[in-house]
C-alpha cells in the first residue's frame, strides 16, 4: 500500500501543507478509499448527505478538485459521461460497461515498457498513459438476456 492510499498517511501529509481536514473532506476521502466502484460527484454527494447535513454539492467538486490536485484520488473522465473518482491514485485500468456506466478495475502489471518506446521514438518525455476497455458487464448481460437483447 502506498503512502496516498494509507488515510492516516494522507491525514499527516495535509496537516504538513496546512490543508484542513474538514469533516466533509474527511467523510468524501474516506468514501473514496473504501468505494468498490467509481462514483460521480453526484453519486458522492447523495452519499455524504446521508452524513453530513451541512454539506452542498459545490462541497463536494471543491474537495475533489483539491485532492485530485494533491494526487490522492484519480478522475476518470470517459468522453460524454461524467467524471467518476477512485481512490487509488496510482496508475492502472479500468472496464466501462457500455450500457450501465459501471467502470471497474482492472490490475495487471502497467505497460510501461511502452511509454519508454513511445519517448524513445518521439522525443516526447511521457507522464502516464491511459487504457481504456469498454464492454457489457455481467448484470446488463444478464438482463440484456432476460430480453433478447445481448447487444
Amino acid at each position: 500500500m502506498t503512502e496516498f492510499n494509507d488515510l492516516e498517511e494522507v491525514y499527516k501529509r495535509f496537516k504538513e501543507r496546512g490543508i484542513r481536514l474538514t469533516p466533509q473532506r474527511r467523510v468524501i476521502l474516506e468514501y473514496l478509499k473504501t468505494c468498490p466502484n467509481h462514483p460521480t460527484a453526484e453519486e458522492i454527494y447523495h452519499y455524504i448527505k446521508g452524513r453530513l447535513s451541512r454539506v452542498s454539492l459545490g462541497t463536494v467538486y471543491n474537495t475533489l478538485h483539491m485532492l485530485k490536485e494533491t494526487k490522492v484520488i484519480q478522475e476518470l473522465s470517459f468522453g460524454d459521461l461524467s467524471s467518476r473518482y477512485d481512490g487509488c491514485p496510482e496508475n492502472h485500468y479500468h472496464i466501462t460497461c457500455e450500457k450501465c456506466g459501471k467502470v471497474v478495475d482492472f490490475n495487471r502489471p502497467l505497460f510501461n515498457q511502452i511509454e519508454a518506446e513511445a519517448e524513445q521514438k518521439t522525443d516526447f518525455v511521457i507522464n502516464t498513459h491511459r487504457l481504456e476497455l469498454y464492454g457489457v458487464c455481467r448484470d446488463c448481460q444478464a438482463v440484456g438476456s432476460e430480453t433478447g437483447l445481448t447487444s
